[in-house]
């Protein structure tokens, strides 16, 4: 389940309101939040490798490593690879359109497949280059192996020129508080799910855990404080910040 985008952008004003701190308007929120989303997305890999080294409980809802890759599932996909040919130079693309029909981008590869069976290794430029020169070790449609340079796949054997899937991990779309302007000027929060074409004012939510919700709302106090030049705010957002952290850490 997904953070509502509004639900945060009221609480944020609220608590600015109420101390009479100042205003954030809407495209200050969506460059706000779609930062502050993309800190604690990329803090959960960091996270998550802390973890795997420490003892974890078997204690249902309490073992931190399967909390933190359940975070990380919502964004977890996969797709089919193109071929392309490009002279001597011939490789494959990655998916800018997931198997759900989303649109897509890239964060982090994760396995490689051929025709849904054969996981595809990994190897560094040296290896690809001499890999062929040893019977033991030259690539088969059996023991494939790929390339990944530039966001594109170089895959041996080179008859392989299609059923490339991958799974990956997306960047998180962007956060927009869409909104109409009411007849007294007023911004009217639009809780269509925006399109660029269709709907266009409409909104998209942060893609991140629910339970992620409290550090969204402090992250974006703490840049507003920066904003509106109040260093109060920052202060105790920054403080409740490092609590937060301190809590999940400990």
């Amino acid at each position: 389940m997904a953070i509502n985008v509004n639900t945060v952008y009221q609480t944020v004003l609220l608590i600015l309101n109420k101390e009479q701190r100042g205003y954030m308007t809407p495209t200050e929120f969506n460059s706000i939040g779609t930062q502050v989303q993309l800190e604690i997305f990329e803090k959960y890999f960091e996270d998550l490798n802390q973890q795997i080294r420490v003892p974890q409980t078997d204690t249902d809802y309490a073992d931190r490593v399967a909390n933190l890759d359940e975070k990380i599932a919502e964004f977890k996909t996969f797709g089919s690879a193109s071929y392309v040919t490009n002279g001597l130079l011939n490789y494959f693309t990655l998916p800018d359109v997931d198997s759900y029909n989303n649109n897509v981008e890239l964060y982090r590869l994760g396995n490689v497949v051929y025709n849904n069976e054969t996981e595809v290794q990994r190897v560094d430029r040296s290896d690809f280059y001499n890999i062929d020169k040893s019977k033991l070790t030259k690539p088969s449609t059996g023991f494939p192996v790929y390339l990944y340079e530039s966001n594109f796949l170089y895959v041996k054997p080179t008859t392989i020129t299609s059923g490339i899937n991958v799974d990956f991990v997306k960047k998180p779309s962007d956060v927009i508080w869409g909104f109409t302007v009411g007849s007294l000027g007023q911004y009217i929060n639009n809780a269509e799910v925006y399109n660029v074409s269709t709907q266009p004012t409409g909104s998209l939510n942060f893609e991140l855990h629910v339970s992620e919700q409290t550090e969204v709302i402090l992250k974006i106090l703490l840049y507003a404080g920066i904003i509106i030049r109040d260093p109060q705010i920052v202060q105790a957002a920054a403080q409740q910040v490092q609590a937060e952290e301190i809590n999940k850490k400990s």
